[in-house]
């Protein structure tokens, strides 16, 4: 950026999933793209790891993940209830998540961001890192580019994929006002492991991979959940923990919610001997359909966490496949308002009509009551609790006579348990 007043097709703010995603599809229908990164690199602020869904984005990139670097894939999944002193892990194989294509991998953001940089500047579009955003020029309401370093950097339109709690899409007056239930605080560590030990302890065969799930006091009964997936030869360690749950509670401090989670037998057994090479902790937007601010305007488009995609349903926690879809159809947005020489809002408005006809807001419509029936007490304290102590006179021989099974199971299961449960029965059939 050595002159003042450059001119571009499109700015994009943001070199995570979303802004990448979107550089890389116009770049390649031959826009003039920039991207500005804050980060000393694409993936800087993204330096652990998680997992991505592939099918939902298989056909936007195809020609992308054969060679992608991805870490193993998951045909291996598992949940883990756990009470203060007992757990329940179940594990699912199926023949499905064995067979190629595989739908999911495991991945390392600093690595994989990294990787899409550079095939996107492969495809002509041209990235600036260790750049922050000051401000949106915006002239007669309409987003004509941005102020960057003292530089004057304009666009025919600005794509705001500078993460939750964007600057940009708020300058820009679309964000809604920010609403502590709405977010969760997430912390994610990267543990070294040989791959052989990898394998031994998940049970895995060769590069297959596992991803495990945890809740109850895997968070000391607070709403959120642990998890941990394989890497080729590390482990993704981490938490999400909701932020209303970490103020409203604070007899354990966020801080020490990971020290305590990774002490769990349950995970060191699984952790003994790694040594752990990355930590970050970021806010992740979990409001959801109902959470999200207007998506473009005069001039302007927001993807990726910014415009709050990422989704906790339980049995899955998605974001990256999100990030990738919405930027690419931010992407065909540009490129047909470019066609059409109209950058205003009625415009750029093909992006909402992109948006909707893709599993992207379908999802989010569907599961749009997701927080509100996963914000239930009883989920994270009471239920892990009541399962460990079935199974555990279930599974116990005393020194006398021991009850049949439907005894043990009336005990627990009273009339007001059941009705507890139909209750959360309920709440579930929401999603």
């Amino acid at each position: 950026m050595e002159s003042q007043g450059e001119s571009f097709d499109a700015l994009i703010v943001g070199g995570g999933l979303a802004g990448l995603a979107a550089a890389y599809t116009m770049a390649a229908e031959g826009l003039e793209v920039l991207l500005l990164e804050r980060g000393d690199y694409c993936g800087a602020k993204n330096v652990t790891g998680g997992r991505i869904y592939i099918n939902p984005v298989r056909e936007l990139f195809p020609e992308l993940w054969k060679k992608a670097p991805l870490e193993r894939p998951i045909v291996h999944e598992e949940v883990c209830l756990m009470g203060r002193k007992s757990s329940i892990t179940m594990r699912y194989d199926g023949a499905e998540l064995k067979a190629e294509p595989y739908q999911s991998y495991s991945l390392l953001r600093g690595k994989f961001d990294k990787w899409l940089a550079r095939e996107a500047e492969r495809k002509g579009a041209m990235i600036v890192t260790k750049s922050r955003v000051d401000a949106l020029i915006i002239e007669d309401g309409r987003v004509k580019g941005v102020m960057a370093g003292g530089e004057e950097l304009r666009a025919d339109v600005v794509v705001a994929a500078d993460g939750v709690l964007s600057f940009t899409a708020r300058q820009a007056g679309l964000q809604k006002p920010i609403d502590s239930k709405n977010y969760a605080l997430g912390f994610k560590e990267i543990i070294e492991l040989d791959p052989e030990i990898i394998e031994d302890r998940f049970n895995l065969n060769g590069n297959e991979g596992a991803a495990r799930l945890f809740m109850g006091d895997a968070t000391a009964g607070k709403f959120g959940g642990g998890f941990i997936y394989t890497n080729q030869s590390s482990l993704s360690l981490g938490m999400v923990v909701g932020v209303d749950a970490l103020t409203e509670n604070p007899d354990i401090k966020a801080p020490d919610l990971l020290d305590r989670f990774r002490e769990r037998p349950e995970l060191a057994r699984l952790i003994k001997g790694g040594e752990t090479v990355e930590y970050s902790a970021h806010l992740i937007p979990e409001g959801g359909f109902k959470a999200m601010g207007e998506l473009w305007g005069d001039g302007i488009l927001v993807a990726g966490d910014a415009a709050g995609f990422s989704m906790n349903i339980g049995v899955t926690v998605r974001g990256m496949e999100y990030a990738l879809a919405s930027g690419y159809y931010a992407a065909r947005a540009v490129i047909q308002a470019k066609q059409k020489n109209d950058f205003t809002r009625a415009g750029l408005a093909i992006y909402a009509d992109l948006l909707n006809e893709s599993f992207v807001m379908k999802d989010f419509i569907n599961f749009k009551e997701s927080l509100e029936v996963l914000d239930y007490p009883r989920l994270f304290k009471h239920y892990p609790e009541l399962a460990g102590s079935i199974m555990k006179d279930l599974y116990q021989v005393p020194d006398g006579p021991k009850d049949k099974i439907y005894a043990t199971l009336k005990k627990y299961l009273t009339m007001s348990e059941i009705g507890g449960l139909l209750k959360l029965g309920r709440r579930m059939m929401k999603i």
